[in-house]
Protein backbone atom coordinates (compact mmCIF):
# COMPACT_ATOMS: atom_id res chain seq x y z
CA UNK A 1 0.00 0.00 0.00
CA UNK A 2 2.46 2.54 0.85
CA UNK A 3 2.35 5.76 2.33
CA UNK A 4 1.04 9.29 1.07
CA UNK A 5 0.29 12.77 1.94
CA UNK A 6 -2.44 15.02 1.05
CA UNK A 7 -2.13 17.91 -1.80
CA UNK A 8 -2.52 20.30 1.12
CA UNK A 9 0.20 18.38 3.35
CA UNK A 10 2.51 18.15 0.59
CA UNK A 11 2.01 22.09 -0.14
CA UNK A 12 3.16 22.69 3.66
CA UNK A 13 5.99 20.16 3.55
CA UNK A 14 7.31 22.20 0.49
CA UNK A 15 7.31 25.48 2.52
CA UNK A 16 8.78 24.30 5.55
CA UNK A 17 11.30 22.50 3.16
CA UNK A 18 11.88 25.97 1.77
CA UNK A 19 12.15 27.57 4.63
CA UNK A 20 14.70 25.38 6.60
CA UNK A 21 16.74 26.23 3.24
CA UNK A 22 17.64 22.45 3.27
CA UNK A 23 15.98 18.75 3.30
CA UNK A 24 15.01 16.13 0.87
CA UNK A 25 11.84 15.09 2.41
CA UNK A 26 10.16 14.02 5.68
CA UNK A 27 10.87 11.31 8.02
CA UNK A 28 8.39 9.52 9.46
CA UNK A 29 8.42 6.94 12.39
CA UNK A 30 7.30 5.89 15.65
CA UNK A 31 8.22 6.22 19.27
CA UNK A 32 6.61 4.61 22.42
CA UNK A 33 4.40 6.66 24.45
CA UNK A 34 3.41 6.83 27.89
CA UNK A 35 -0.45 6.87 27.29
CA UNK A 36 -1.35 4.07 24.85
CA UNK A 37 1.79 2.33 23.14
CA UNK A 38 3.18 4.75 20.25
CA UNK A 39 2.93 7.76 19.14
CA UNK A 40 4.36 9.83 15.97
CA UNK A 41 7.43 10.77 14.54
CA UNK A 42 7.56 13.72 11.86
CA UNK A 43 11.00 15.20 11.09
CA UNK A 44 12.84 16.99 8.37
CA UNK A 45 14.84 14.52 6.30
CA UNK A 46 18.27 15.38 4.57
CA UNK A 47 19.47 12.08 3.35
CA UNK A 48 18.19 8.88 2.72
CA UNK A 49 18.99 5.90 5.19
CA UNK A 50 20.15 2.92 3.68
CA UNK A 51 17.37 0.69 5.08
CA UNK A 52 14.69 3.33 4.46
CA UNK A 53 11.51 2.74 2.78
CA UNK A 54 10.59 6.02 -0.07
CA UNK A 55 7.42 7.08 -1.34
CA UNK A 56 6.60 9.89 -3.11
CA UNK A 57 3.21 11.59 -2.89
CA UNK A 58 2.34 15.41 -4.74
CA UNK A 59 5.91 16.02 -5.42
CA UNK A 60 7.44 14.91 -1.57
CA UNK A 61 9.25 12.35 -0.85
CA UNK A 62 8.55 10.61 2.21
CA UNK A 63 11.28 8.38 4.14
CA UNK A 64 10.26 5.39 6.77
CA UNK A 65 12.52 2.82 8.73
CA UNK A 66 11.34 -0.85 8.36
CA UNK A 67 10.27 -1.05 11.74
CA UNK A 68 7.84 1.79 11.61
CA UNK A 69 6.72 0.98 8.31
CA UNK A 70 4.88 -2.10 9.04
CA UNK A 71 2.84 0.19 11.22
CA UNK A 72 2.85 2.76 8.96
CA UNK A 73 1.37 1.22 5.82
CA UNK A 74 -1.35 2.32 4.50
CA UNK A 75 -1.10 5.47 6.00
CA UNK A 76 -1.85 9.38 4.48
CA UNK A 77 -0.47 11.97 5.89
CA UNK A 78 -2.68 15.57 5.88
CA UNK A 79 -2.86 19.13 7.17
CA UNK A 80 -5.59 20.19 9.15
CA UNK A 81 -6.26 24.06 10.42
CA UNK A 82 -8.64 24.36 12.82
CA UNK A 83 -9.16 27.65 14.15
CA UNK A 84 -5.63 28.91 15.60
CA UNK A 85 -4.30 25.43 15.74
CA UNK A 86 -2.96 24.11 12.84
CA UNK A 87 -0.76 20.78 12.19
CA UNK A 88 -0.26 17.07 10.42
CA UNK A 89 -2.66 14.25 11.15
CA UNK A 90 -2.14 11.09 10.43
CA UNK A 91 -4.89 9.21 8.95
CA UNK A 92 -3.53 5.58 9.70
CA UNK A 93 -5.66 2.51 8.98
CA UNK A 94 -3.59 0.19 11.25
CA UNK A 95 -4.92 2.36 14.64
CA UNK A 96 -7.76 0.46 16.66
CA UNK A 97 -7.67 3.19 19.48
CA UNK A 98 -5.99 6.41 20.90
CA UNK A 99 -5.39 8.09 24.16
CA UNK A 100 -7.70 10.66 25.40
CA UNK A 101 -4.60 13.31 24.29
CA UNK A 102 -4.37 12.31 21.19
CA UNK A 103 -0.93 11.62 21.01
CA UNK A 104 -0.68 8.06 21.18
CA UNK A 105 -2.42 5.10 19.72
CA UNK A 106 -2.59 1.61 19.65
CA UNK A 107 -2.45 -0.48 16.62
CA UNK A 108 -4.43 -3.76 15.23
Amino acid sequence: MGISVTEIAATKIKEFIQQRGKGIGLRLGLNTSECSGMGYIIEFADEKNPRDYTFESHGVRLFIDPKSFFYLDGTSLDFIEEGDNAGFKFNNPNESASCECGDSFYVK
